[in-house]
């Protein structure tokens, strides 16, 4: 995920190595923080594979820093990705926000459609936090307030994320037309 981060960023505007850790940390560092150790490698892999391309440009008061832009084959990546995203990445709630956060990047509106049904198909299947004897708990059954409490919490996003997908894919599969 911190890689197709990397490459969304990117193809919003050139950044530098730190205004970019600002952005991908404001999406998902409360959940998952990046650190230098993390970022600096991915990126330079990014490099490496001809995905980035990198100039250094005077810092205001401080050292020469580099800028890092999106090359024509890492906007071809990142529609790769955007296009067929990993199963985790429709069925982790984090590693999903961060593929919305792009999707719009995609031209075709039926190619956005498609990822979002995905992702609606994976919500209306039956699934907890918890089972009993291989059944999802449900929060009426939970046997405790708190985990009843998470069950009711996650019930309510769950809905909610049901029904704005439902019109989102409407949306989209009118405009597809």
């Amino acid at each position: 995920m911190l890689e197709l981060s990397i490459l969304g960023f990117l193809a919003e505007e050139p950044l530098h190595g730190y205004e970019l850790k600002e952005r991908i940390t404001a999406l998902s560092g409360h959940v998952r923080p990046v650190s230098d150790g993390a970022l600096y490698p991915a990126i330079n892999r990014l490099v490496a594979a001809g995905l980035l391309d990198q100039r250094t440009e005077e810092g205001a008061s401080a050292a020469p820093r580099r800028v890092l832009s999106l090359t024509e084959e890492g906007r071809a990546e990142l529609m790769r990705r955007l296009r067929t995203p990993k199963p985790a990445e429709i069925t982790d709630q984090v590693r999903f926000n961060t593929v919305l956060s792009f999707l719009r990047h995609l031209d075709d509106p039926a190619e956005q459609a498609a990822v979002l049904r995905r992702r609606l198909d994976f919500l209306q299947a039956p699934a907890s936090f918890f089972y009993r004897k291989g059944e999802p708990v449900r929060a009426e059954q939970a046997g405790d307030m708190f985990r009843e409490g998470m069950l009711r919490v996650a019930r309510a996003t769950g809905r909610a994320e049901r029904e704005w997908l439902t019109a989102a894919i409407d949306t989209l599969s009118r405009a597809a037309s």
